[in-house]
């Protein structure tokens, strides 16, 4: 989950300072000085909606690292830590990819792999998930990240990111330039209507546009399941590191998540990164 939520508020973050700049720098204005022209605006949308999705991609290994302080392994200081390497080099040669950075954070128990190209990654694993597992099931969980980015899911979330900045840029400015021209009377220009509902709009939006890059995570954790038990040869190293992650107390959400109102329910399954472990585990054990 960490992987993904860090990369949708970088680019909430992002899309938000874009903007501010293009309202400073008269951009909306000028798009809207002869009353809204969609044709233009849909194409600037798709310029900085797009501009916005990569920047976030291109910041996302650094941010993964920052957020949780982690220690990248450049040389092992102990068995665990060799081990890791091996495991991950292994992992990544039976996909046909480079060697990830690998790195060790202190939280409870999770893992994940993020990266802007499939040859310049970085795996992370916690030391609750080392001490909690077996190595086998730590294997597993390390073949399910290396699939991550065999299968290039960053990339793609990235594309599908940038279809949704595009429409969240462009909707805002459009429901802005309604409420500006109708409720506040503007005739020449942008007013303070205008810049008001752009910024709230262009919050909301992007809220309601996670549930698209949710719902795709949420898809890619099949392949990566079953992506995994091939590079391993079964299934039921995965299936064990499953139930071993359903049983135990695993990451919660981040507080800044949860201050959205994120949270239990129906509403949380439809902004959840990861299918329910039961439903993934069945997944593994459907006859091929």
């Amino acid at each position: 989950m960490k992987r993904v939520f860090l990369f949708v508020v970088t680019n909430m973050a992002v899309m938000l300072v874009v903007s501010v700049i293009c309202l400073l720098l008269g951009i909306d204005g000028y798009l809207t000085q002869e009353g809204i022209h969609l044709g233009s605006l849909l194409a600037v949308s798709a310029v900085f909606g797009f501009c916005g999705a990569f920047i976030s991609l291109a910041m996302s290994k650094f941010m993964a690292k920052r957020s949780v302080g982690a220690y990248v392994i450049s040389v092992p200081r102990n068995d665990t830590e060799a081990w890791l390497l091996k495991t991950v080099g292994e992992l990544a040669q039976r996909a046909k990819i480079g060697m990830p950075e690998v790195a060790i954070y202190e939280g409870p128990p999770n893992a994940f792999a993020t990266g802007a190209r499939r040859n310049a990654s970085l795996v992370a694993v916690s030391t609750g998930l080392l001490q909690a597992m077996s190595r086998s099931e730590v294997e597993a969980v390390l073949g399910h990240e290396v699939a991550h980015i065999a299968n290039g899911d960053m990339v793609t979330l990235t594309l599908i990111q940038g279809v949704v900045n595009t429409f969240v840029f462009f909707l805002a400015r459009v429901v802005g330039h309604l409420v500006d021209k109708v409720v506040f009377k503007t005739e020449r220009g942008v007013g303070p209507g205008y810049r008001i509902t752009v910024f709230i709009c262009q919050i909301l939006l992007g809220i309601l546009a996670s549930l698209v890059v949710a719902w795709f995570s949420r898809r890619r954790e099949f392949r990566a399941d079953a992506d995994s038990a091939a590079y391993l040869g079964h299934p039921q190293p995965m299936i064990d590191a499953l139930r071993r992650l359903g049983g135990m107390h695993s990451e919660e959400l981040p507080e800044t998540m949860k201050a959205s109102g994120i949270a239990g329910g129906k509403l949380s399954s439809l902004f959840a990164t990861h299918p329910p472990i039961e439903v993934r585990i069945a997944a593994l054990q459907e006859p091929k």
